[in-house]
């Protein structure tokens, strides 16, 4: 006899994935190609057509990726296609400055050569890093990729999630992650909740070429606007970051290319030689965004989604990569025990492991932003002794070179360069 009730059971428990991921800039797909790695069948969702992600021409974006990070994207096989276009990082400069006086005496020095791993980390330029991910997700017959598309709803049951998406009905997965950014509209519909407020500091970012090698060393600069980092690229090209207040950084963005470089050679120095312009420039505001949670019922939140920090370390893309790392090897590891992969003990676990770091390194960052954007001449005595102590420490020098490196704390499997 027919019995309506178990139909709709039937129907309730049939998924068209395991796992749905919104959002599909960097994150996202590293953590769809570790988990089809793990045997599960993965729905990458990205409202940007896949031709906008694959601009192949060079516009002066780049990451900073940790020694840890790299080892990670090696285990997935994906490191190989790029690590012949990477900049190893082998040293990095910490000093004061204010423009047109060069560094300060007191400074930190990092050098890779004080531990046994090798480089701290390498330097990727946006097109070489983006467009490899794209080409490994568009190979993998084990992810399902739909691009263009925008989630307009979701909502969770007991044993699954249903997306609504704008162009193509409905999506039931076992469990969803949101990669979207720090506006996550996953985390949003969750009814995630977020702490949020702005530096008033604008991001002027670009790329340069100079005349004198950069030899690889990552030169950091505290100066009374806020941080300028200096990073190298392949041949004779940095990429620069560099920030000013609100007001100022919307006078210089709007400033032609020629007036943009002479505010800046007084803050680099002339120790690079003559620069000029390589690629676009781009400016975003400074702020604080970090979810109350990174998980809800059937939900995770990965990268910006759930933590969008200061870029004074360098440590956005490495924290949301080892979300990435922490979620993959969670989920691998249910479903070899027979677990909901997204029951709310699996979710528990993934939340305990990156919960307590991600905030953590959202309070260092906003500390040392808050420590370092002035000019108070007792604090910027104080810090000065400071780091001129950590410098002449070798243990504890190491200690903050390993910690760039990404090697300290609990790993992720993938992050010690070992499989799901």
């Amino acid at each position: 006899m027919d019995n309506p009730r178990a139909r709709g059971i039937s129907r309730h428990m049939e998924f068209d994935t395991d796992i749905a991921i919104v959002g599909g800039g960097l994150n996202g797909p590293v953590l769809a190609l570790a988990l089809a790695s793990a045997g599960l069948k993965v729905t990458l969702i990205d409202r940007l057509n896949v031709k906008l992600r694959r601009n192949a021409a060079f516009d002066g974006r780049s990451y900073a990726l940790a020694l840890s990070s790299t080892r990670m994207l090696a285990g997935l096989g994906l490191w190989q296609g790029i690590a012949d276009k990477a900049q190893p990082m082998l040293e990095i400069k910490v000093t004061d400055g204010r423009a047109g006086e060069g560094p300060s005496p007191f400074f930190m020095h990092f050098d890779h050569a004080e531990i046994e791993e090798g480089p701290m980390g390498y330097m990727v330029e946006d097109r070489h890093l983006r467009r490899h991910l794209l080409d490994a997700v568009a190979s993998d017959d084990r992810i399902t990729q739909l691009n263009g598309e925008t989630v307009t709803g979701q909502a969770v049951d007991a044993t699954g999630a249903s997306l609504t998406l704008a162009g193509k009905g409905t999506l039931r997965a076992r469990l969803v992650v949101g990669a979207d950014g720090r506006g996550t509209g996953t985390g949003r519909r969750a009814g995630i909740r977020r702490v949020e407020w702005s530096y008033g500091q604008t991001a002027l970012v670009c790329a340069i070429e100079h005349e004198a090698p950069h030899h690889g060393v990552a030169h950091q600069l505290f100066m009374p606007p806020g941080p300028l980092a200096i990073l190298p690229l392949t041949g004779n090209r940095s990429s620069i970051v560099w920030s000013e207040s609100d007001t100022a950084a919307r006078r210089i963005d709007a400033l032609p290319d020629s007036a943009y470089l002479d505010v800046l050679r007084p803050r680099v120095g002339d120790f690079m030689g003559a620069i000029k312009l390589a690629g676009a420039r781009y400016s975003y505001p400074l702020g604080l965004s970090l979810a109350m949670q990174m998980t809800a019922p059937r939900i995770a939140l990965v990268g910006d989604a759930a933590h969008g920090v200061h870029p004074i370390a360098g440590q956005g893309l490495n924290a949301g990569l080892r979300d990435v790392a922490a979620l993959a090897e969670v989920i691998a590891d249910a479903r070899r025990r027979g677990e909901d992969i997204g029951s709310e003990a699996a979710l528990a676990r993934f939340q305990e492991w990156r919960r307590f770091d991600n905030a953590t390194l959202a309070l260092a960052t906003d500390s040392f932003n808050r420590l370092f954007s002035n000019d108070n001449p007792l604090v910027r005595m104080a810090r000065d002794i400071g780091m001129a102590t950590v410098n002449a420490l070798p243990g504890l020098r190491r200690g903050f070179i390993r910690e760039a490196a990404g090697l300290t704390g609990d790993l992720p499997r993938l992050m010690q360069g070992k499989s799901l």
